[in-house]
């Protein structure tokens, strides 16, 4: 992944050589700048390589041909490359921030982060992007001098602000490491992140619904002809039908879907500019004091993609199969939580001794962060080891 060559850079794009630092100061990289480098800590992260096995909607064991949560992240760091680089903005912080931006999640996806959330209740609840953060700032321990990746003032802002300003959530228990950090390394929680993190975040769902209908699809959840009637994709589907009637399904799907992300990426390219001049734009700090986000869809999309969530939760999201599985998911996740916390000697010795010395709250902590790194594959044997007695012959 090397730096891609930009045209022109915008006078509100972010600099690696003005970035704010590390919160432990080390020596510059002869070869790399500020933000490369962080993308290269994200790639050699554990966090990042367990990505494989973690999944979104079908799980790992289902099928070698959907999407993983690596392969998620390494097309919406393509799309947020890409379009950071046409928008003038830097394009390795986008594309660190993108590869980041899942590394938090726990195994079987949403259902995963439902059943941590509830059994964490007690003790201030679950959020992957908080668990994200906690990865690259304490949880992820390669280096002698410190826990975490070290990574770079702007990068760590736009991993825990690319959706936006969380002052909001910062009295939720479950963002407490976040404010302990924060006092640290003030990271202006109540500001917007840099235009890149919202790149990223636009990025994230460019592929994400776009990756949703494809595997929809593929694992025939529904077929080609009900989303004729559906904004966006429809037209779209339409249009390749009309103009090319020779392909067969498999391809017209995947054109289908190669344009329905080329619509998206103008879309937010358009909306960008728009915004960029109405407000005048003209510096990174510029962009963090607006009282909205820089880099949108426009009104229109954000309309059809609704429509088109709206048929994804009804066809994808909640088909009984989907149940079914998100359904085990949570069984497993919630049985190991319950055992572990009830017998912590059962755990392996590393997280084992993690557990000790803790009270009720902190040794809970230390389960939820041994089952989040899990991955599908791993938790499904782990609980079999747990709970079947098959497993001791």
């Amino acid at each position: 992944m090397t730096s891609s060559y930009t045209v022109f850079r915008s006078p509100y794009s972010e600099v690696p050589k003005a970035s704010r630092g590390r919160l432990f100061a080390e020596p510059e990289s002869r070869t790399r700048n500020p933000f490369a480098r962080d993308r290269d800590r994200i790639i050699h992260s554990t966090a990042f390589r367990r990505l494989k096995e973690k999944t979104q909607v079908f799980v790992a064991h289902e099928g070698d041909h959907y999407r993983t949560r690596l392969t998620h992240s390494l097309e919406v760091a393509q799309i947020a490359r890409s379009l950071a680089g046409a928008l003038g903005l830097d394009a390795d912080l986008a594309e660190t921030i993108a590869l980041a931006h899942d590394l938090g999640h726990p195994p079987f996806g949403h259902a995963g982060e439902d059943a941590l959330d509830d059994s964490m209740k007690p003790w201030g609840g679950f959020d992957h992007n908080v668990q994200t953060f906690r990865v690259v700032t304490e949880l992820e321990h390669r280096y002698p001098d410190f826990l975490g990746i070290n990574l770079t003032w702007e990068t760590l802002e736009g991993v825990i602000k690319h959706n936006g300003p969380v002052t909001d959530k910062l009295t939720r228990p479950s963002w407490a490491a976040v404010t302990r950090f924060n006092e640290k390394m003030d990271l202006e929680l109540g500001g917007w992140a840099s235009a890149e993190a919202q790149v990223a975040a636009l990025a994230d769902d460019i592929a994400y619904n776009n990756h949703d209908v494809d595997d929809g699809l593929q694992a025939e959840l529904f077929r080609l002809e009900e989303l004729l009637e559906v904004p966006l994709i429809g037209p779209i589907l339409q249009g390749v039908r009309s103009e090319r009637p020779d392909l067969d399904d498999r391809i017209t799907r995947l054109e289908a879907v190669r344009r329905m992300i080329g619509a998206m990426v103008d879309d937010v390219m358009g909306e960008t500019l728009k915004r960029a001049a109405v407000t005048g734009v003209a510096s990174p700090s510029d962009v963090r004091g607006l009282d909205q986000a820089l880099v949108a869809f426009s009104p229109d999309m954000l309309e059809d993609l609704a429509r088109l969530r709206e048929f994804l939760f009804e066809r994808m999201y909640r088909h009984w199969k989907v149940n079914r599985t998100r359904s085990q998911a949570r069984r497993i996740l919630a049985e190991m939580f319950s055992l572990f916390m009830a017998e912590p000697e059962v755990l392996p010795t590393e997280w084992f001794v993690k557990s000790q010395n803790r009270d009720e709250a902190g040794r809970a902590r230390v389960v939820c962060d041994y089952i989040a790194g899990m991955t599908d594959r791993y938790a499904i044997e782990e609980h079999r080891r747990l709970f079947q007695l098959e497993t001791w012959t």
